[in-house]
């Protein structure tokens, strides 16, 4: 509604702008037939509008003006100067309670009646009109999509010349003076840009206002009961990719009714509400937008998708069924695959998941999948926050630099590490890094620009598409850059490998990889044949908790869960400050906390770690990152702080920085209310459960205990095979050691952060 009134305080102010000329001519002419009808259409727009948004002031006002203009349409009266000031009175009036709507103040009701009251034939004079009318300091203009296309195109010309102005610039011994006019600069174009940026966001809510319609339509075709509800409408998303998900988006609402969501009689019999309920849910995080898509139906019947594959494919059920879960659960999206016996005009025919995952592809998202089966299905699309300028990792091949997409960089490893094995399955090579499998793709090979790059001293990025991965092996990798994309010529788009063009502050102009067209040249797919080509064995030994090892500012190496660091960076020692109290550092025009173990050097280059721990962001200064490592255990401390614990690698003792407790310190936990859920954590003695467990949960919004008082607790996480007396076993949430058993026991492997918050969430829901 907020988005009708602003649009309603918009246009009227347009047409008040040339209305009190129309009115004075009028005046002048009264046989003017088009002016009268002009100003009869302002007053009884304003007056539909007002009905339709509540403004029962407006109405009466504007529809005492249509009443009089009427009179003088059908010839029952004849304007003189006493109804042309009336309806003045009237116009100014509207004008001011537009004015106090959009500048949200309050405006009293003196004078209106007699406003209304001098319409009357023969009333008398009304009051004098306001020849000008206060505005609110924040006006809207409506721009044409063309003009603002233009707009981004001139800032994305900016942003180069800026990139070749800092290029010049290093080369040379310019002086502090001009680094920090250059610095002043960088920032003022980094805000234009976001300014610029943004005037192309549109809301969600122009992708989702459709949906309440596709979904009642298809669930009366289907004689099935749906509700809808839609969250996160209000987050802004880049209109070209709005555009781009609107079909895709459809085919997921469709096939979710039709596959999913099961008949009213089907659901009562399975103890289920007769209505369905499907959730869109949207949000940003970080420098992407995440749309959920969530139904209570009967999930994907795998032995079904498989009984199908089998029977028209070249794989048996055997095979199929010996594939991973998450390869199976990608079997939807092979093409021409459907589970209905008939065709209808919603579905059967073979197209839907591998359409969606297609166009997902090309706009550089991916797609992941949570599979409930009897309970439902949650589908998780990740898509870019814009196409016009990204973060991009800029990588070598032979004497050539390309662009990826950063959101479609999962990991990036020297290919000579000790857990990196590259080997040769059938005409095509595999890489296994720290035991799981990947497709190999020699980008200067593919391209044809260079020979296979050694992998002794290569490195391998590993790009997600879809929901496979693969990697891509590549002689270097430069840096992170944010890069303005342009459009390249339509024969290099042609190839199927290019997304688009850009130029880099070091003034060589550079073609970005379309990594899904990469895939598709090296034929590699994902699903089905994906899963064999990789090889069918899946490591049976847990690799354990990913963690990040670096050295810090003091010299000693510690490490971090890798799944809070959302990405490594440089930054300048001299954007460090002091600010309330605590240490900042200015990325871009935002100043973000930070966390560091020793001295900031006064000049030169650090390397940050970006955190993201659910509470916001913060950055930790290193001296550099250099490995990944997983472990199974470590030793936790007996008091809470900054050590979560201490692991062995390597034969070496390495501290592992606990995340939680940094976000409590410096940023300030989620406070506890007493309406939140309360859950119970079982073996407070235990440091991880204490120093791990606990925060996760406080910081997720619960409230938590080590031990049953008097209070029910909505929840309870136990080791497994552990339980607490009192408690209904149905709210118990074990935890294992072991990931393979998780999938086999109904535990949680306890370093997965979401199953755990998903699971929390299902205990509080049947609880409450």
């Amino acid at each position: 509604m907020d988005d009708l009134l602003q649009e309603f305080v918009a246009e009227t102010r347009e047409t008040l702008e040339a209305l009190s000329g129309e009115i004075v001519a009028w005046e002048a002419s009264p046989g003017d037939r088009a002016r009268l009808d002009a100003i009869f259409r302002f007053v009884h727009t304003v007056k539909g509008s007002c009905g339709f948004l509540d403004l029962p002031r407006l109405e009466r006002l504007s529809h005492a003006a249509e009443d009089a203009l009427a009179q003088v349409r059908d010839g029952t009266r004849i304007p003189d100067s006493r109804l042309v000031n009336a309806v003045l009175g009237i116009v100014d009036r509207i004008g001011e309670i537009v004015e106090a709507i959009d500048g949200g103040h309050a405006l009293d009701h003196s004078g209106e009646d007699l406003l209304i009251a001098a319409l009357e034939e023969g009333a008398a004079e009304a009051p004098d009109a306001v020849a000008s009318i206060a505005r609110h300091s924040a006006r809207s203009v409506r721009l044409s999509v063309d003009l603002l296309d233009r707009m981004m195109s001139g800032m994305s010309d900016m942003v180069l010349a800026r990139n070749e102005l800092a290029r010049q610039l290093r080369e040379i011994d310019c002086g502090p003076v001009v680094e920090g006019a250059l610095e002043r600069l960088s920032a003022t174009v980094a805000d234009m840009r976001d300014a610029v940026t943004r005037t192309r966001m549109q809301k969600l809510d122009a992708l989702f206002s459709a949906l309440p319609r596709v979904v009642r339509d298809t669930a009366t075709k289907l004689d099935k009961m749906v509700t809808l509800q839609i969250e996160g409408a209000d987050v802004e998303l880049d209109r070209e990719m709005i555009e781009a998900m609107r079909d895709p988006l459809v085919h997921i609402i469709r096939n979710a009714i039709d596959h999913g969501i099961e008949t009213p009689d089907e659901r009562l019999g399975v103890g289920k509400p007769a209505a369905g309920r499907l959730t869109i849910a949207a949000r940003q995080t970080g420098n992407q937008i995440v749309i959920e898509i969530m139904d209570d139906g009967r999930g994907i019947d795998v032995a079904g998708v498989i009984a199908r594959l089998a029977a028209t494919g070249d794989r048996s059920e055997a095979q199929l069924h010996a594939l991973s879960e998450r390869a199976k659960l990608a079997l939807i999206f092979e093409p021409g695959l459907t589970t209905k016996d008939t065709a209808s005009d919603v579905s059967g025919r073979g197209v839907g998941m591998d359409v969606v995952r297609s166009s997902v592809d090309q706009i550089g998202g991916r797609i992941d999948l949570q599979n409930s089966p009897g309970r439902g299905l949650h589908i998780v699309l990740h898509l870019p926050l814009t196409l016009s300028i990204i973060s991009a990792v800029t990588v070598g091949a032979g004497s050539h630099r390309f662009a990826i997409p950063r959101q479609s960089v999962e990991e990036i490893v020297n290919a000579a590490g000790r857990n990196i094995r590259v080997d040769r399955f059938g005409t095509g090579d595999v890489a296994t890094v720290r035991g799981r499998k990947y497709p190999l793709v020699h980008l200067g090979e593919l391209l044809g620009i260079a020979e296979r790059a050694a992998t002794a001293t290569g490195m391998l990025v590993i790009v997600g598409v879809g929901t496979g991965s693969y990697a891509m092996a590549v002689d270097t990798v430069f840096d992170t850059e944010e890069l303005v994309i342009k459009p390249a010529a339509p024969q290099v788009v042609a190839s199927g490998v290019y997304g688009g063009q850009t130029l880099p502050d070091n003034g060589q102009p550079m073609l970005v990889l379309d990594t899904a067209g990469v895939a598709a040249r090296a034929d590699v797919r994902f699903g089905l044949h994906n899963a064999f080509d990789a090889g069918e064995e899946e490591e049976s030994e847990d690799p354990g908790m990913p963690l990040l090892l670096f050295l810090d500012l003091d010299g000693q190496q510690r490490s971090i869960p890798l799944d809070v660091v959302d990405r490594i960076e440089k930054a300048r020692a001299e954007a460090v400050s002091m600010s309330g109290g605590r240490l900042r550092i200015d990325r871009d025009g935002t100043l973000i906390t930070l966390v560091v173990t020793g001295d900031v050097p006064d000049k030169g280059q650090i390397a940050l770690l970006r955190l993201n721990c659910g509470l916001g962001e913060m950055a930790y200064a290193v001296r550099e990152a250099f490995d990944i490592v997983y472990v199974h255990d470590a030793v936790t401390p007996g008091e809470p702080g900054a050590v979560a614990g201490v692991a062995m690698i390597e034969g070496e003792p390495v501290e592992m920085i606990d995340p939680n407790w940094l976000f409590d310190q410096f940023r300030g936990s989620v406070p506890a209310r007493h309406a939140a859920p309360l859950c119970l954590i079982a073996g407070g003695e235990d440091g991880w459960m204490r120093n791990f467990i606990g925060p996760l949960m406080e910081s997720a919004g619960y409230r938590t205990a080590f031990r049953l008082d008097d209070e029910m607790p909505d929840m309870v996480i136990v080791r497994e095979g552990d339980a607490v007396k009192g408690v209904p076993p149905a709210r118990h949430i074990h935890l294992t050691d072991r990931r393979d058993n998780a999938e086999t026991s109904g535990s949680i492997f306890r370093y997965d952060r979401n199953a755990l918050l998903n699971a929390a969430k299902d205990r509080v829901a049947k609880a409450g």
